[in-house]
């Protein structure tokens, strides 16, 4: 069987079998999964009635998601594996990412390794709109500042926005590596340009929302994201102008406060990183969703 290569009228199709089950993790999205095509290579196949997500680079070949279908499917795992091991000389490489731990035990039990991955952090959105308590008082406090000190405004994010979205990024990206000497992280941050460009490119098809804020008129933050389900909305990126204190509270707060219809904020995982997990555990999730790796050898 020959893949497919993903393109944006697949989304039907994928949303199709994305909502056979409720997900709680970020990566089960098809707005999520588009947006990576521009840094690897992504087909799908119908295996025994399972969707196929394949996500293939330099290095070699892996399942984004576990095939998606009614139940798990023994031999379309199989079948998985063998169209991942034509591609990798080394078969070690060959994987499946982003398993949820309710099939932890069904992966196990058929003889697969199961490895932990970096978990998505939840939170309550009400929390993140109105930042009660003293568990919230910093962030309170940043707000304030930005308030008090700035001439801003706030209105939702367009497609018009995306020339000043990328200058701001671009200037972002700057300041970030700057303070930074860590090679994967900055490494992470260049990729992260050729995502979020593509994510602006197809802002609307795919769905997301969010909001851009401009001081003195000029665009200093913004920050969009997408659906999960019913209950749970994702912020995929969350850019600000490092020099604006108070910015980044306001501009997450704002956000929240607009997600009325959604209980939780999903604010994706830390990638291993000990900052980005310390700012997201400042928001005092509600709990984190496990994610795991599965392959066939320890």
């Amino acid at each position: 069987m020959t893949p497919n290569n993903l393109d944006l009228k697949d989304r039907k199709l994928f949303n199709k079998y994305l909502a056979l089950a409720k997900h709680e993790l970020a990566a089960f999205s098809f707005s999520n999964i588009y947006i990576w095509k521009s840094l690897f290579d992504i087909r799908w196949v119908l295996i025994r009635e399972a969707l196929c997500i394949f996500f293939r680079d330099k290095i070699g070949c892996f399942m984004y998601l576990p095939p998606l279908g009614e139940e798990p499917d023994p031999l379309a795992v199989k079948q998985a594996f063998e169209i991942m091991d034509v591609v990798n000389k080394n078969k070690d490489v060959s994987r499946i990412e982003n398993v949820e731990e309710k099939d932890l035990a069904y992966y196990r039990a058929s003889g697969y390794c199961c490895s932990n991955k970096y978990p998505d952090y939840i939170c309550l959105r009400s929390d993140l709109e109105l930042l009660r308590g003293n568990k919230f008082k910093s962030q309170r406090a940043s707000c304030n500042y930005f308030i008090k000190h700035y001439d801003f405004d706030v209105r939702g994010l367009t497609p018009v926005d995306r020339k000043e979205c990328l200058d701001l990024f671009s200037s972002w990206l700057d300041g970030r590596k700057k303070q930074s000497s860590d090679d994967i992280y900055c490494g992470m941050l260049e990729d992260n340009r050729q995502v979020i460009k593509a994510a602006l490119a197809d802002y609307r098809y795919l769905g997301f929302e969010g909001i851009i804020v401009k001081v003195n008129k000029q665009a200093k933050g913004f920050t969009f994201g997408y659906r999960l389900n019913n209950d749970t909305f994702c912020v995929l990126y969350e850019i600000t102008d490092l020099s604006v204190k108070g910015l980044a509270q306001v501009i997450f707060r704002k956000l929240c406060a607009g997600l009325k219809s959604y209980k939780y904020i999903n604010i994706m995982d830390d990638s291993g990183l000990d900052n980005l997990r310390k700012v997201k555990l400042a928001y005092k999730p509600l709990r984190k969703i496990p994610a795991y790796i599965v392959t066939r050898h320890a």
